[in-house]
This record gives C-alpha cells, structure tokens and sequence, in this order.
C-alpha cells in the first residue's frame, strides 16, 4: 500500500469511530428517559411504621410511574391526597401521568410515595434507596435508582392519615 491509501483507509476508520461514538452518545442520551430531582424522605421516630418519600420527576415523553420498591419498607404504594370538605384523606393510585416534558411533583399535598411497614427507623440525614418504574407511552420500562436524603420530623405525618 502507497503512504496515500494507508492515509485514506485511517481517516475512514477514524471518521467512523468518531461516527459511532456520536450514535452511542445518542442512544444513551434517548435511553435516560426520565429525571428524578430533589428526592427526599420524611424521617421517622423510634416505632414509626410508616413515611411519605417526595421528588420531582420529568420524563422526555409521555410516561406514567408505576411503582417505588426500597429496602426499607416492606409494602411501597403510590398515593394521593386529596381535600374534601376540609378533611385531608389520601388513596392509592395505580400510577401518576408523567406529561412529556413537564415536571410533576410528588409532595405531601399531593401524589407522593408511602413507605410502609418500615424495616427500621429512618434518620435525619440518612439515604435512602428508592427504585422508580417509568413506562412510556410505547410500553418500555425504565427503572430509575436514586437516593433519597431522610429530612427532619417537621414534615407532615402521613402515618396518621386515615
């Protein structure tokens, strides 16, 4: 081979490395499909059987949260609260519509994730392990791990909603 065609089949190569690292780039980018923020739990005293975990998630396309496992509850559901003739009451949900694009947020107030039958008490300062299950509209899964800080006892007491 001639110093030309040695120059010309290593630019090929290098173009196409260059190429497949960019489509790599791509598909990871359009795999982390959902963003989870700001996740914290409601620390627990001594004996307390039950907490709330709170976060803002997004998700790049239309997506519902189907489920939260950790390791230190034994049943995890997702809830509502809602406000009706001045009483606070909260339900399981099957799911929460994640909107394309749009950040919905789990809070006290609203839907949130409530840990129950607490393995432990959890402590201010402690992390959490938390698993969301995010299916998008075509039906591909997505499980997203994240740690979520334990928050001082002041939060709002959903172990004493009815």
């Amino acid at each position: 081979m001639n110093s030309n065609a040695i120059k010309t089949a290593i630019n090929v190569r290098v173009q196409t490395a260059v190429l497949g690292l960019f489509l790599l780039g791509t598909a990871l980018q359009v795999s982390a499909q959902t963003q989870v923020d700001d996740a914290w739990v409601r620390a627990t005293v001594a004996g307390q059987q039950a907490t709330g975990a709170f976060m803002t998630v997004t998700a790049s396309s239309d997506s519902k949260l189907l489920s939260v496992q950790t390791p230190v509850a034994k049943i995890v559901q997702i809830h509502e609260s809602t406000m009706k003739n001045d009483v606070m009451s909260m339900q399981p949900v099957e799911f929460v519509a994640l909107p394309a694009g749009k950040a919905v947020t789990l809070d006290p107030h609203s839907y949130h994730v409530m840990l129950i039958d607490l393995v432990g008490q959890v402590k201010e300062g402690d992390k959490v392990p938390l698993t969301l299950t995010v299916e998008n509209a075509n039906g591909e899964k997505e499980s997203i791990k994240v740690e979520a800080e334990a928050r001082a006892l002041n939060t709002p007491d959903h172990s004493k909603m009815h």
